[in-house]
């Protein structure tokens, strides 16, 4: 007769357990702890470097640096003062914010579609067996995005001065890539150039995960090389597009180092002509971050609406 004890401690319990259930629950606790030892410095540089400047931007956005007294200055320090939506009723009603969305807006829909086109040309160029050594251009391809970004930006910079450039000479008279109405086609490809190569290796890890079975089942019911290209290659790597097409969009909304060299040589810009310069250059010691946090903040929500737009129209095309 098997009696059972009410109330048994869960120490007892435990011990009751079968010697090979113990060891299984303590592997799959050590595994677990191993498991969050690896990802805890990942999430530790995340939240330093990521988390916590957003936090500390929203939350920079409802406040203003105003005079204490009077005088000059106020007459004492300025004071850190709560002012709600004062920052961000500014920044809506700013023509200069809104041009300079207009003009990253405008780029992206050119930038973007050419961008996307030649990296996807590309992974399938190099998917194909055309090319007898892909791990040579795969590298020179991405090398481009490998260079800083400001540094890249003086190199085109370089190209495209007047007087210095080796290009210019064989272009018509008259012509200059920092002209108004060439400048934002000039960055353009300076984005291009450096972007390409980095959406190519999405393109082209979407590619190499397609199982090869589909591949030989199209050739084996008569389907020629352009048919597996644009029957099966391309639509399985809509996935992959769609993720180009998301990071490319926030990417142009923050456009900065190629308008920010390009001032450099032509004042006529200004300083805010895209929204990430007029984030920057209004940054005030006296009336403090506020006004660049709400233009950044805005950024955020505007990248974040166009993303999501092209995403719905992507699902319903689909």
């Amino acid at each position: 007769m098997t009696t059972h004890i009410q109330g048994a401690a869960p120490q007892a319990v435990a011990a009751a357990a079968p010697p090979g259930r113990r060891r299984r629950r303590s592997k799959d606790r050590h595994e677990a702890l191993t498991g969050w030892a690896f990802l805890a410095p990942f999430v530790l540089l995340f939240v330093l470097v990521f988390v916590i400047p957003i936090v500390v931007s929203v939350i920079e956005s409802f406040y203003k640096r105003v005079p204490s007294g009077g005088g000059l200055f106020g007459g004492g320090e300025p004071v850190r003062t709560f002012i709600g939506m004062e920052n961000y009723a500014e920044v809506a009603s700013s023509s200069t914010f809104w041009l300079g969305i207009a003009r990253v807006v405008g780029y992206a829909a050119i930038q973007i579609p050419i961008m996307i086109g030649v990296a996807l040309a590309l992974a399938l160029l190099l998917d194909s067996f055309l090319v007898r050594r892909p791990g040579f251009f795969r590298l020179s391809y991405f090398l481009p995005y490998a260079i800083p970004g400001v540094v890249a930006a003086m190199v085109w910079l370089y190209l495209y001065s007047p007087g210095m450039s080796p290009l210019l000479p064989y272009l018509p008279d008259g012509f200059s890539f920092m002209s108004p109405g060439v400048i934002l086609a000039s960055m353009a490809n300076m984005t291009t150039w450096t972007y390409t190569g980095y959406n190519m290796l999405i393109f082209l890890a979407a590619l190499q995960s397609i199982p090869g079975d589909l591949y030989e089942a199209a050739r084996i019911d008569g389907a020629s090389g352009w048919q597996i290209t644009t029957k099966i290659k391309i639509p399985l790597v809509r996935g992959a597009a769609l993720l180009a097409v998301l990071l490319s969009i926030i990417g142009t909304i923050q456009l900065f180092n190629e308008p920010a060299i390009m001032y450099t040589a032509n004042p006529w810009m200004g300083e805010n002509y895209t929204p990430m310069m007029m984030a920057y250059n209004n940054r005030n010691l006296i009336s403090g971050m506020g006004f660049s946090s709400a233009v950044s903040v805005m950024m955020a929500l505007i990248a974040g609406l166009l993303a999501v737009v092209y995403a719905l129209l992507q699902r319903k095309a689909d």
